[in-house]
Formats: structure tokens, sequence, C-alpha cells
């Protein structure tokens, strides 16, 4: 009887806490929605609403190595920097400082790997992963490869995954019509309580 008053409790707490979040960014999440609509209906390059064009080609080169175009799609034609840039304008908005401090930090790192190179997106592809490789264990670097995960899977109504490539590389439809044993199996296999 405690197990599932404390169970129900934590359920309960889980499903408050999510609609409170979900509540108090609401107007963000629509926003980003808004703006990744109008990015979407753009031909690239679009205007960035947070980065710099020069810190969104270096976003974009960054995100292109975390999810390289081979012979499928990757975060370059999914448009995930326009997921990202829209989101820390919106609903990503408390990852402003990261993403501005992890770019200078990019500059200085790039410069100090290789002396009076440009930036990191003129960088070839072997010098960016050797950049990437010493700086992959930063938050900077985790917030940019999560992001660019993000973008390259979501809706595509949020900015990223444009033209559902990323869906259409797992094999993920958007029917909202799933068939058993989508979730029938639980009622089998799990014993009654």
């Amino acid at each position: 009887m405690s197990n599932r008053s404390r169970r129900t409790f934590l359920k309960n707490s889980v499903s408050a806490l999510g609609a409170g979040w979900l509540a108090s960014n609401w107007p963000g999440i629509l926003a980003a929605q808004e703006y990744a609509q109008q990015m979407a209906a753009r031909d690239f390059p679009a205007q960035f609403a947070f980065f710099t064009p020069e810190q969104g080609a270096d976003v974009a080169a960054m995100a292109s190595q975390i999810i390289p175009t081979d012979d499928t799609p990757g975060a370059r034609e999914a448009g995930c920097v326009y997921f990202i840039d829209s989101g820390l304008t919106t609903f990503l908005r408390d990852n402003q400082s990261l993403y501005t401090q992890g770019l200078k930090d990019l500059e200085a790192k790039t410069q100090e790997l290789f002396p009076g190179a440009g930036k990191f997106s003129d960088l070839s592809s072997a010098q960016q992963i050797q950049l990437l490789t010493a700086i992959e264990k930063t938050p900077f670097f985790t917030a940019v490869r999560n992001h660019t995960i993000i973008g390259m899977f979501a809706s595509p109504k949020h900015g990223g995954n444009r033209d559902e490539v990323g869906w259409k590389l797992i094999g993920f439809e958007d029917t909202l019509n799933f068939k058993a044993p989508f979730g029938y199996y639980d009622a089998i296999t799990s014993p009654r309580r």
C-alpha cells in the first residue's frame, strides 16, 4: 500500500513538474515554433536570430561533424543550426551565455591549434575533428551535440529536421496512428498487482 502511494505521489509530482515547465515555457515554445516555421519557409542561408553569420557558420560546421553527411543527409541538410538558433532566443535562452563563451573559446582553440587559420568553419574536416576532440568534454560541446541531435530528430516545425530527413533516416512516420503491439505487449508481459 505504501509503495503504491509513493509511486502515485512520484508519478503525480513528475506530471505536475512537467506541466509546470510546459506552462512556464509555453510562450517561448510558441515563439520558437513560429520563428522556425518562418525560417523553414526561406531558402538557405537564412538570417539568424541569435548567432552572427560567422557564429552560425561555426555552429553549422560543428553540427555537420556531429551528424555528418554521407550517403544520407546530415545535420547540415536537416538545418540543425536553425533549430539551435531559434531555441537560443526562446526555450533555450538559459544557454545563451554558454554558447557566447563557447564560441569565443572555440575561436581561441582554433588559433591555438592552427595559428593563422580563419574561423573553425574554414578548417578542413580533419582539422575540425581534431579540434572537436580537444574540446569534447566541455559543457559547450555537450550542449551543441545534444541540441544537434534534438534538432535532427525533432518535429520540423521547430526549425530542424528539414524535409523530415532525420525521420526518414530512422524510418519514423509521423502518422499518429500506431498499431499493436505498440503498448499492447506491456499488458501481456507485466504481472498484475
